[in-house]
C-alpha cells in the first residue's frame, strides 16, 4: 500500500557555498515507487560533504540542498514494488547504489550501477526528476548523492539502501556508507593486498587510516604513512603504520625516501589527498615492475594525471576505486558481519560526537583537522 502522509523534520540545510549550515523544520515526502523513507539515527561528515559545502567545483554549486552520505538508520516506510525492506528494518544508505538488473551490477569485474552509481551532480529523485523535500513554504529543497542524510528523515532509492544485521551497532556502523568501506575495501578487493606485502598511505585522513586498517588486517608487515600533518601519527599507529613521513620534514622527495626504506618501493600505494602531486609521489613510491597505486581523492583540479604514459612501461600500475569496489546490497552485509567479529577496528575512526544541532561544530572540526569522524546523534 502506498504512503500517503509528509513527515515534518528537522534538516541541516545548505543555502549558499561556505555559508553556515541551517536547522530548519522541512517536509519530507512520502517514498515513491522503489523508494524508501529512513528515520536517521546517526550521521557524520565526509570530506566530500566538506569539497560540495564549499562550493569547490561549480558545476555542484546547487542549493538549497541537503548535503550527507554517512549515516545509520531505520527504515520508516517503504515505497510501492519494495520487497527486500520493511518499516522498522536497520539499513545504511550508499552513494553507489546496485540495481542488481543491469549489466554492471551483473559483472563481476565493476560495482558500478548504471542507474544509481554514484553522481555528484544528481540532485532529484530518478524515477520523478522531483525533489522529496521542501520547505514549509513549499519550495524544493535539492538531494546530494543518493542520500542526503543531514535530515532526521530522508528519502532513498531501495537500490541505495542496505539492510544490516539487526544485532549490529548502528553507531558504528555509519562508518560503512562511505569511508571506512572505501579505504578498506580499496585494499581487499581493488588491490587485493597479500600477507607480507608493502603499503604507503598518502593523506591520512579516515579513508587514508581505512586503508591502513585494511592492510593491517591482510597482513602487511610495512605501512607507510604520509601526511604533512605529524599529530596524525598518534592515531595511525594505535590504527597499525609501522613508519611515518612528513614531506616537510624531510631534505628529499618522499618517492625518494621511500625507496630507500624498502629496497626499491613498496607493493602498493593509497592515493588519499585529493592532490594530483601528491598522487604522482605515490606512483613513484611504488616498486617498478609491480607496483600498485590506487587513487581514492577527490581531484576538484582541471589538472590532468600527472604521469607520460611511457611511465607505465617500467611496469606500475594506477587504478582508480569507488567505494572500495564492494557491492553494496550484496557484499555490504557480510562486511558487516566481519565487523561485528572484530576483524576490523572501527572504534578509533570515531573521535568527536555531537548532537545534530551541533553540526557546523562538526564541520569545523574537520576543517580544522581535528576529528577523523564526529558522530552526530539525531
Amino acid at each position: 500500500m502506498a504512503i500517503t502522509q509528509n513527515h515534518q523534520a528537522n534538516a541541516a540545510v545548505v543555502w549558499g557555498p561556505g555559508e553556515p549550515l541551517v536547522m530548519e523544520e522541512i517536509r519530507v515526502d512520502p517514498p515513491q515507487k522503489m523508494e524508501v523513507r529512513i528515520k536517521i539515527l546517526f550521521t557524520s561528515i565526509c570530506h566530500t560533504d566538506l569539497t560540495v559545502w564549499r562550493g569547490e567545483n561549480e558545476a555542484q554549486r546547487i542549493y538549497p540542498r541537503i548535503l550527507g552520505h554517512e549515516a545509520s538508520g531505520v527504515i520508516e516506510s517503504v515505497g510501492e514494488g519494495v520487497e527486500d525492506m520493511k518499516a522498522g528494518d536497520h539499513v545504511v544508505p550508499i552513494f553507489n547504489g546496485e540495481c542488481g538488473d543491469c549489466v554492471y551490477c551483473k559483472s563481476k569485474k565493476s560495482n558500478l550501477c548504471k542507474k544509481y552509481r554514484v553522481n555528484p551532480l544528481k540532485s532529484v529523485m530518478l524515477s520523478d526528476g522531483k525533489c522529496r523535500f521542501s520547505t514549509k513554504e513549499g519550495k524544493p529543497i535539492f538531494h546530494f548523492l543518493n542520500t542526503s542524510t543531514f535530515s532526521e528523515y530522508t528519502v532513498v532509492d531501495s537500490a541505495c539502501v542496505v539492510k544490516i544485521d539487526p544485532k549490529a551497532s548502528l553507531k558504528k556502523m555509519t562508518l560503512l556508507s562511505c569511508g571506512v568501506s572505501t579505504g578498506l575495501g580499496a585494499v581487499w578487493n581493488t588491490a587485493n593486498v597479500q600477507a607480507g606485502s608493502s603499503v604507503a598511505v598518502f593523506g591520512m585522513g579516515a579513508v587514508g587510516l581505512a586503508v591502513v586498517e585494511g592492510a593491517r588486517a591482510r597482513g602487511a608487515t610495512k605501512i607507510i604513512g604520509v601526511d604533512i600533518n605529524t599529530d596524525k601519527i598518534i592515531k595511525g599507529q594505535a590504527i597499525g603504520i609501522t613508519d611515518f613521513i612528513n614531506p616537510k620534514e624531510i631534505q628529499k622527495p618522499v618517492h625518494e625516501e621511500i625507496r630507500e626504506m624498502t629496497e626499491g618501493g613498496v607493493d602498493y600505494s593509497f592515493e588519499c589527498s585529493g592532490n594530483l602531486d601528491v598522487l604522482r609521489s605515490a606512483f613513484l613510491s611504488t616498486h617498478d615492475g609491480w607496483g600498485l597505486t590506487v587513487v581514492l581523492g577527490i581531484h576538484p583540479s582541471p589538472r590532468m594525471l600527472p604521469l607520460h604514459p611511457m611511465e607505465l612501461f617500467d611496469g606500475r600500475r594506477i587504478v582508480g576505486s569507488v567505494f572500495g569496489d564492494f557491492k553494496g546490497k550484496t557484499q555490504l552485509p557480510q562486511f558487516v558481519h566481519e565487523c561485528m567479529r572484530g576483524v576490523v577496528k572501527l572504534d578509533e575512526f570515531i573521535t568527536h560526537e555531537l548532537p545534530f544541532s551541533k553540526i557546523n561544530e562538526a564541520f569545523q572540526l574537520l576543517v580544522d583537522g581535528k576529528s577523523l569522524r564526529c558522530l552526530l546523534h539525531l
